[in-house]
């Protein structure tokens, strides 16, 4: 079967699933040189077999709100491709979630776990639950209700559930005592968790960083670094807060950051006090980006449409854009203008926020471009080294798990570098992180048969 006919077959048995298409269409264009170079590949139909998920739980979530209301949710777990380790991949609880969203988050998962050089397959999961406006009880008899599920289908040598929008450490938390309960006993079944009850220090920091450190690498190879740098970076969550963190201790300049409803610009750069204030308000007080202008003037604030043809945080002149929100949040439109004002990075904190024809203009252009599934594997590597630290029972230090974070990030970037150039696409970091995920899976799956 031809890549055409691949691609074809994809879109016949996946109606209605934008987003997993966009994710698989993007592989498939990229691993086609390697199929064409492993017949193997090809007789144990391996591409095909990766594109359908192992397993595919869905349920229902019944729950009582604060009034007394029965309230009722779906609950999904995506348990993509288990070749090289147990499922490992977030829970996302938010309005948005649908099978399509989890299946192609799932499908990333299982290359961008393979870069990390951790042995863990690839899953995902979540609900379409939304935890904003509910109280702490509220959340916490959901997430209740949700592990009365999922817990049938995860354990800590089969799927490891952690994070994701809208599922913090809060939602961890509760969730993990209510699979304590129902199971009796006390496993790293979720990454993620508190320190002190079986948690890795700098987990909460660690996509955020990792996105930094492979930029960083990124600019190296020209001689560069991000000293000096102005960066526009979306989201205002734990990937953008520690992004920002990081571009300020390696002497660049973050300007932006965003949420759901609009973006604040400060064209004299986030310091650590006004960091500090981004942290709690979004944090603790759980308030609007708009917030931030009301305490730092240097600022100005602007509603971003969801409906508009483009986001005008990337309009504005910048070295490097870092976009840590959603999906698809830099179109086509959004890329010309950030090459028109003089990019040379965009490295991806979030999980395919370049749609394919705003990659594409990014690429021809010469900027640098780095895909989520390595840019931003910082997060789950560092929850593959707090599962390592259950497995041993024991803690490592702060400065052991971010120095194994950054050899991690390094070797995920020199691995996809050196897989594009093997393959005649020197420099592209995007065919690069595929072929180099896809061999790793392709290879275990050909060796434990057909199965």
């Amino acid at each position: 079967m031809n890549t055409s006919e691949l691609l074809a077959a994809v879109k016949a048995r996946n109606p209605n699933e934008p987003e997993f298409l966009q994710a698989a269409e993007e592989v498939i264009l990229s691993i086609a040189p390697v199929i064409d170079k492993n017949p193997d590949f090809a007789r144990f139909r391996i591409l095909e077999r990766m594109l359908e998920p192992e397993r595919m739980i869905s349920f229902r979530v019944t729950w009582l709100d604060d009034k007394g209301n029965v309230q009722v949710n779906r609950g999904y777990r995506v348990q993509m491709n288990s070749a090289i380790g147990p499922y490992k991949g977030g829970l996302r609880f938010h309005p948005s979630v649908t099978p399509s969203v989890l299946k192609f988050l799932a499908f990333e998962q299982v290359f961008k776990n393979a870069l990390t050089g951790i042995p863990m397959g690839g899953g995902k999961g979540g609900s379409d639950f939304d935890p904003k406006g509910k109280s702490d009880n509220e959340v916490m008899k959901f997430c209740q209700a949700f592990m009365g599920e999922l817990y049938r289908h995860i354990g800590h040598r089969l799927d490891v559930p952690a994070g994701d929008i809208g599922v913090g450490g809060r939602e961890v938390g509760y969730m993990f005592g209510a699979y304590k309960k129902l199971q009796n006993e006390f496993t790293g079944v979720l990454t993620g968790k508190g320190i002190g009850w079986g948690g890795s220090l700098i987990r909460t920091e660690a996509t955020g960083y990792g996105l930094i450190y492979f930029a960083e690498n990124m600019l190296q190879t020209k001689n560069d670094s991000l000293k000096g740098k102005v960066c526009l970076v979306s989201g205002s969550g734990n990937v953008a807060q520690y992004a920002i963190e990081k571009i300020i201790h390696l002497g660049g300049k973050a300007v932006t950051a965003s949420d759901s409803t609009g973006y604040i610009y400060d064209e004299e750069g986030f310091t650590k006090e006004k960091l500090e204030f981004l942290k709690d308000l979004k944090n603790n007080k759980r308030g609007r980006i708009k917030e931030y202008v009301e305490k730092f003037k240097s600022a100005t604030y602007k509603d971003i449409d969801g409906k508009a043809d483009s986001n005008p945080l990337w309009s504005h002149k910048a070295d490097c854009a870092f976009p840590c929100a959603t999906q698809n949040e830099v179109n086509e439109k959004d890329a010309k203008h950030l090459v028109k004002n003089g990019l040379k990075l965009l490295a991806e904190g979030a999980n395919m926020p370049t749609t394919i024809e705003g990659i594409n203009v990014l690429i021809d252009a010469g900027v640098m471009y780095a895909p989520g599934k390595a840019s931003n594997a910082g997060g789950v590597a560092t929850s593959g080294l707090e599962m390592t630290q259950n497995y041993m029972g024991t803690n490592w230090s702060a400065e052991e798990v971010d120095a194994k974070l950054k050899h991690i990030m390094k070797n995920i970037h020199d691995t996809s570098l050196a897989a594009a150039n093997e393959y005649g696409k020197a420099g592209n970091y995007m065919v690069g992180a595929n072929i180099a995920g896809f061999l790793k899976v392709a290879k275990a799956m050909v060796a434990q048969g057909v199965i």
